[in-house]
């Protein structure tokens, strides 16, 4: 990863290298860890350094100790680092393989960082993190993320183990606490190496020629019993040419008696079979300490075949054992379970934990077969994934879950190696339950959102509610019925039957909705006062569920075709819920479910009853809204008198409240005919949209129509006139208005025309709607002169008038500006879109109350923000005599 330097060369006196047997000798270093120095930190890692770049500690121990790191971790390198002025790689796997016994800057490595520090360094993004984004194996990508802990010798900082890998990934407690109880092992080893380099040169020299000039010897004379011990085997077993005495029952009793049958036995076989020996065993020393050791040899058989003599050799495999027992108590303490199988699928080790985990299927794993022993294994994804690793040389990480006997779900990395695969596995049960809660809490709040949404969105809360069943179907129920009540006041439960009706239903299979429908048809008439429909609507419990629903609710279901009906949708359990309003019920909820589904939950049954009083709570502001807006709308609509009918003019008038009740009172209109015979037809828009502007309109709406009775001005007059009275009166407001009058003299009514004269106070102008001879239709605004100000204003201001020629045929549209205005819209473009649909439905040839219909469907949104009031006028053809 981060070191550099060149090849590993061994070390020699004098320039001079040192064999035996023609075997090199790693020569010692001439080291010594003395109280001089015990305290001096830069001295203790230069020391540690030199140990391995000397040659002096097996750097084979510290490759299995990361590669076992890399391989619990899950990453793809590991590495053992020695810090001083100069960082030196001393173990490592993966990208660290080639760095081993290589120098480089200190400076320049994250392990260099976790020393410093003095505790774990743990790093999710390398290159987002300020402590290690700038180093060179960070820019360069080598390393993305990184977990270290610091080495410790003779109470300082030395160096540190760490774990990385190119991709970026978030490091978990465990992670940290299994890489410091590795990082131990490697203090271990590090710690043993220099107690030995402390032993004298001469001591070192010897050692090491020893152990590479080979192993201790031996001789067996199978004929006679005499065994024979070179000087190497005596001091392995602890004694001298003086001790031993040359029998086989003296190395029996140096043997470890936990081992010593199995010995005896192994040997008795070899001889037997002459075959060739491989066993390693324990042996006591006279003083008490035990030592292992490693055997190996041959039977070698006389002429006749009979097995004459035992020729082989023996190593102390002590510190291999130690340090076998170190990596082991490392996996012993790891606070998650780990297992390891061979290439044949049966079970080498497991730790405490995992025999722990496992204990449900055997409590003795160590050679039985996984599939064996877990059979529901079998095709499932823990051997998907076990083979996989195995076949590609790749190491897998999955979550899956176990069924009985183990019955949990389980974290799983699996390493394979060539003795086959490594596998660390966390029981995460209680985290899946977790996360299995919190998509369910996802899921209902996502249902009651989509469920208030649905409720609000539409102006009909009626035909929402009904539509709750294909809601609730398929997520809390295979079906589902809505049902309301009709009825205001609270009923007695013998006439409930009367006041209620279906308003919604839905099934998750297509095929069963007709039987569902024509049971929701017949079953009201059918069932019985005790029935749970009753219970619920009568408001005697809030919520019911009947498990075997089959018999149960038939049980309330008198006989006939309701009931077979029901029994064709195979219900297992039914929840039966009121819904309720403020202080009565206003429907209720059905939702069964079939065989293959569980009954109800608690938490699903608490999402139903919150639905219910979301739909009854909707329901009940729907039924106060409709008797509100007939109240207001009534009010409105009283004071807007139907148009009159002259024989010349077409006139129709249209009044739209809007959507909230309380948006009522401002737009009106008004038609009447003067004393001369002439049609004033007017459209005003008081300000304000409450009961005051109702008012102010009633009182704006008497005084003009009289001013224009009585004087018989003309629009502009008119106007005058009303701004003048509007302060005596007292009413304080103001408004918009264009009033117009349609005139016509005998000559003009022969000629087929009409003059249109009309004063606008701030109001839309007019459209005109002329159709030509070729088909076409062109539409105009009439705005003639300026619109003046608003009516209450300015009680100076001159009123203007505007006269146009009115052909026969023509259509002359006075709206207020709820018809044009929107949020985010121009007036300007409103007017445009009015003036293009007025084009095509007077093209179409619509008569004028068809007109002004669809006039108000096309231009309104399903939810009008404001009341609208228009007036239509159209130009007849003069009745030949």
């Amino acid at each position: 990863m981060e070191g550099e330097g060149g090849p590993r060369r061994p070390h020699t006196e004098d320039g001079v290298s040192l064999t035996i047997n023609d075997q090199p000798v790693r020569p010692t270093a001439r080291l010594t860890l003395s109280s001089t120095h015990g305290d001096d930190p830069e001295f203790l890692r230069s020391a540690h350094a030199r140990l391995v770049t000397d040659q002096l500690v097996d750097t084979t121990r510290l490759d299995r100790l990361t590669e076992l790191t890399a391989r619990l971790l899950g990453t793809s390198s590991s590495q053992v680092s020695i810090i001083s002025d100069v960082q030196t790689v001393v173990g490592g796997t993966g990208m660290a393989a080639e760095a081993v016994l290589k120098q480089s800057p200190a400076e320049d490595s994250l392990c260099t960082v976790t020393v410093n520090q003095g505790t774990s360094l743990v790093v999710t993004d390398a290159a987002l993190d300020s402590r290690v984004a700038g180093l060179p194996p960070v820019t360069s990508g080598a390393v993305g993320t990184y977990a270290g802990v610091p080495l410790r010798a003779g109470g300082h900082l030395v160096g540190a183990l760490c774990a990385y890998d190119r991709d970026v990934r978030t490091w978990t407690e465990q992670d940290v606490t299994l890489l410091e109880l590795i990082g131990e092992a490697v203090t271990a080893e590090l710690e043993l190496a220099a107690v030995e380099a402390s032993y004298g040169a001469d001591r070192q020299v010897w050692g090491l020629a020893v152990e590479a000039a080979g192993v201790g010897a031996y001789d067996w004379d199978l004929r006679t019993g005499e065994l024979r011990w070179d000087d190497r085997t005596l001091e392995l077993f602890g004694l001298d040419r003086v001790r031993f005495d040359g029998r086989i029952e003296t190395f029996n009793a140096l043997v470890h008696p936990e081992d010593r049958d199995r010995v005896i036995r192994a040997l008795g076989e070899i001889v037997e079979q002459c075959g060739v020996l491989d066993l390693e065993y324990r042996v006591v020393l006279p003083e008490g300490r035990t030592r292992w050791v490693l055997a190996r040899g041959a039977v070698y058989p006389g002429e006749a075949g009979q097995p004459e003599r035992l020729v082989g050799a023996v190593l102390d495999t002590t510190r291999v054992q130690e340090g076998e027992a170190r990596m082991t108590r490392v996996l012993e303490a790891m606070p998650s379970a780990f297992f390891s199988v061979d290439r044949e699928w049966r079970f080498t080790y497991a730790n405490a934990h995992a025999q722990q985990l496992l204990a449900g299927v055997s409590r003795d794993l160590g050679g039985h077969v996984i599939w064996e022993l877990f059979p529901q294994a079998v095709g499932s994804e823990f051997e998907v994934r076990y083979r996989q690793a195995v076949e590609s040389d790749e190491p897998v990480a999955f979550e899956a879950y176990y069924p009985p006997p183990l019955d949990a779900w389980y974290e799983v990395r699996a390493w394979p190696s060539p003795e086959g695969l490594s596998v660390y596995f966390l029981d995460i049960t209680e985290r899946r339950a977790a996360q299995d809660e919190l998509a369910r809490s996802a899921e209902r709040g996502s249902l009651l959102a989509e469920v208030t949404s649905s409720l609000t969105a539409t102006f009909d809360t009626y035909q929402a509610v009904g539509r709750l069943s294909q809601l609730l179907v398929p997520r809390l129920g295979e079906w589902c019925i809505v049902t309301l009540v009709d009825h205001v006041e609270p009923f007695s439960q013998p006439d409930w039957r009367r006041h209620v009706r279906d308003i919604g239903l839905w099934h998750v299979d297509e095929s069963q909705r007709s039987t569902l429908e024509r049971y929701a048809e017949l079953r009201i008439p059918m069932l019985n006062d005790d029935s749970y429909l009753a219970r619920a609507i009568t408001g005697e419990s809030s919520v019911l569920v009947a498990d075997r629903a089959y018999e149960q609710v038939t049980a309330t279901l008198g006989s006939g075709e309701a009931r077979e009906r029901y029994l064709e949708l195979e219900p297992r359990t039914v929840a039966f819920l009121p819904v309720r309003g403020r202080g009565r019920t206003v429907g209720a909820l059905t939702v069964g479910r079939g065989h293959d589904l569980p009954p109800f939950t608690p938490e699903e049954l608490n999402t139903l009853v919150d639905i219910a009083a979301r739909a009854g709570l909707a329901l009940d502001n729907a039924r106060s809204y409709a008797e509100q807006r007939e109240l207001a709308e009534g009010l409105q609509r009283s004071l807007l008198t139907p148009p009159p009918d002259p024989g010349h003019l077409e006139v129709a008038v249209r009044y739209e409240p809007a959507a909230e009740v309380a948006q009522v009172g401002g737009d009106w209109y008004d038609s009447f005919l003067q004393t001369d015979g002439s049609v004033v037809v007017v459209i005003g828009d008081v300000v304000g949209h409450d009961t005051v502007a109702a008012a102010a309109m009633g009182q704006l709406r008497a005084l003009l129509r009289g001013i224009a009775v009585t004087t018989g001005g003309g629009p502009a007059e008119v106007l005058g006139r009303v701004d003048s009275a509007m302060p005596t009166l007292q009413i304080d407001t103001t408004a918009t208005a264009v009033m117009a009058q349609v005139e016509q003299t005998p000559d003009e009514r022969e000629a087929g025309t009409a003059r249109l004269r009309w004063s606008n106070a701030g109001h839309p102008p007019p459209l005109i709607a002329v159709p030509q001879a070729d088909g076409s239709v062109l539409t105009e605004v009439l705005e003639g002169v300026e619109p003046d100000l608003l009516l209450g204003m300015d009680l100076g201001v001159e009123r203007r008038e505007a006269v146009a020629v009115v052909p026969v045929g023509s259509t002359v549209l006075l709206y207020s500006d709820g018809l044009v205005e929107r949020r985010g819209q121009h007036l300007e473009d409103g007017i445009e879109q009015l003036r293009g649909t007025l084009a095509d439905l007077v093209a179409s040839g619509a008569d004028l109350d068809t007109l002004s219909d669809e006039l108000l469907a096309r231009m309104l949104p399903e939810r009008p923000e404001g009341d609208v009031a228009l007036v239509a006028l159209r130009l007849r053809r003069p009745v030949e005599a």
